[in-house]
């Protein structure tokens, strides 16, 4: 009888060699179809040292880019060729940059249309550029919170900006495009990116153009300069900005008094409590 087709989609994180899970490195060992999605051709190499047998997913981008050809028709390929050999009976793991669940829409496609297939399919975080960020800038998302959008979806949507967190912008080479075919946008439209950020930060406010090292020779790029500097600056699709608060946090005064009295009331019930176990009473 045929085995049960499976689906793991793994990361193998931002660094080479460096951040691949015991995890998934278990489900890339015992695969018996593997594939590959990955951004930096030394990674490609090194996953295909792992498992020569590795088929690559770029040629679909690449086709793509020859057609002209929006990079959902590029995912949906990507997808299809993931799943057949999972229909097939097969044990199928795909392996993906950084973490496949984040900025990455074919895992998630894929893992959905698999169960919904009724085959076994789950995904095993990766470290993501995001964890890179934090521990490279010496950023803590819990001490004043942490905002995170897509730099064209911050665009085009009406989103309302806390300025006394952090504001985190993904793929902000690439901010203003509405094709799904470009991989890099100019001056034009990261002034109008600009203009959107300066309605929340003055335009002298101080940012930073920040990229994970992929390789442990390499260091982490974090360029500092004024949020108006950003329309001529080097910005790559792998580029992330961070802008960081331009204000304190503002009490919220009428908030803490409601809290509070919460307090008191609970400090009065756990004073009773505690008077009425010590002679002996037992509250049900």
């Amino acid at each position: 009888m045929a085995s049960q087709g499976s689906l793991a989609c793994v990361g193998v994180g931002m660094m080479l060699g460096a951040h691949l899970s015991p995890r998934a490195r278990g489900h890339l060992d015992d695969a018996e179809v593997v594939f590959t999605l990955l951004s930096d051709a030394l990674v490609e190499l090194w996953v295909q040292q792992l498992r020569p047998d590795a088929t690559s997913l770029q040629p679909f981008y690449d086709e793509s880019q020859r057609e002209g050809q929006s990079r959902r028709d590029s995912y949906r390929g990507m997808v299809d060729a993931i799943l057949a050999p999972v229909r097939a009976g097969k044990r199928v793991c795909a392996v993906f940059y950084g973490h496949p669940g984040v900025f990455a829409s074919v895992p998630h496609r894929a893992i959905a249309e698999a169960r919904a297939a009724g085959f076994e399919a789950g995904m095993e975080p990766g470290i993501s550029a995001e964890d890179c960020l934090y521990a490279d800038l010496g950023i803590d998302p819990g001490s004043v919170g942490c905002q995170h959008y897509e730099a064209s979806q911050f665009m085009f949507y009406q989103r309302r900006i806390e300025p006394s967190a952090y504001l985190v912008l993904w793929q902000v080479g690439i901010a203003g495009d509405r094709t799904l075919r470009r991989f890099a946008t100019g001056p034009a439209y990261r002034r109008l990116l600009v203009e959107r950020l300066c309605r929340d930060y003055p335009p002298e406010h101080r940012v930073i153009a920040y990229e994970a090292a992929t390789l442990p020779i390499v260091a982490p790029r974090a360029e500092g300069m004024a949020l108006s500097a950003l329309v001529e600056a080097d910005l790559r699709l792998e580029t992330t900005l961070v802008v960081p608060p331009a204000m304190p946090m503002q009490r919220d005064d009428a908030m803490l008094a409601r809290v509070a009295q919460l307090d008191r009331a609970a400090g009065d019930a756990a004073a009773t409590a505690f008077f009425r176990t010590s002679q002996g009473e037992v509250d049900v």
